[in-house]
């Protein structure tokens, strides 16, 4: 049995229901569809809820100009939030660290419980919109300990799930960077996931993008898109910024997208920017620049199962 085939089998364990032998033709729309509700019964890692509507759906990704006044980032998220959703945005993301400025020093000035100002009203502007609004990440303090945390909000204003950065950023390269999270921040130990009427959507903050294993048990959870709030520097950016969201697409058939700070010259650390939405096949669908921005990307599920289809095992030689 190759090696393609004993994956398809190991993914999809339950022989209840017998898949077709693809054919070197792309599907169409009515194909695919027929194709989802086949692999849903069959496969534990391509769930589809019932009554999801498998239509293409805006995301949108909010490149922040961060500054060192807490209520100002409040206020110009929250106005961009507000615009996304008048676009026709269904899904928005926040940057990292987007209520303050990003580094080890001003983590404990800024951290907040949760429920606390910021996420309070990251939860109004949420049901105000009546969007699924990932809330980038901000300084969390619970029980003593500092966290790097991203809050999900439905569009009911309530908190979906609270994802804590599992991979704090240390790095070392000499003559250009050196910055130690794990000096004030500890990390996380759980998954994050949650479901939309869309798809199911798997979260990673920063630093966890490079960790490939995370977003294979996202793909295997079911997750659709992988959503990264994050923000590289102008080290490590223009080396593996693109390359890794294009690499976690590709290995894993889902979309992923990064949502970054606006780059700030002055800033003590420089955001790279360049938000980026990628589609299965590693295709660069949506960059923003360095400046604040949305970024807006229609994302097509079944779109996800026609490039399967084409990457299928059977079709490479």
């Amino acid at each position: 049995m190759r090696a393609g085939m004993e994956l398809r089998t190991w993914l999809c364990p339950a022989p209840d229901v017998a898949l077709p032998r693809p054919s070197r033709r792309p599907p169409d729309r009515v194909e695919a569809s027929a194709q989802l509700a086949l692999l849903s019964r069959r496969c534990a890692w391509f769930m589809v809820l019932p009554g999801r509507a498998m239509a293409t759906f805006r995301l949108a990704l909010i490149q922040l100009q961060v500054s060192s006044i807490k209520s100002d980032n409040l206020t110009r998220a929250c106005g961009l939030v507000r615009k996304a959703a008048t676009q026709g945005a269904k899904i928005v993301s926040l940057p990292e660290c987007f209520n303050s400025p990003y580094g080890t020093n001003y983590f404990p000035e800024y951290a907040e419980k949760i429920p606390g100002e910021s996420t309070q009203k990251l939860s109004e502007v949420a049901k105000e919109c009546s969007i699924y609004l990932i809330g980038g990440s901000i300084p969390e303090e619970d029980a003593g300990q500092l966290y790097n945390t991203c809050a999900v909000f439905g569009p009911d204003g309530t908190l979906l799930v609270k994802h804590r950065k599992l991979h704090l950023f240390d790095i070392d390269v000499p003559g250009k960077i050196t910055f130690q999270e794990s000096k004030t921040l500890s990390p996380g130990d759980s998954f994050s996931t949650f479901e939309t009427p869309y798809c199911r959507v798997g979260l990673g903050i920063c630093y966890d993008i490079r960790f490939a294993e995370l977003a294979q048990i996202y793909a295997q959870k079911g997750c659709q898109l992988l959503v990264y709030p994050g923000a590289f520097n102008l080290t490590t950016g223009p080396a593996h910024w693109e390359l890794l969201q294009r690499g976690r697409a590709v290995d894993n058939q889902v979309y992923v997208a990064t949502a970054s700070p606006a780059r700030d010259e002055k800033a003590s650390y420089v955001a790279w920017g360049h938000s980026t939405v990628v589609n299965p096949w590693g295709e660069v669908l949506a960059k923003a620049g360095t400046e604040e921005t949305i970024v807006y990307s229609d994302i097509d599920p079944l779109e996800m199962i026609q490039l399967q289809h084409t990457y299928s095992p059977h079709h490479i030689s």
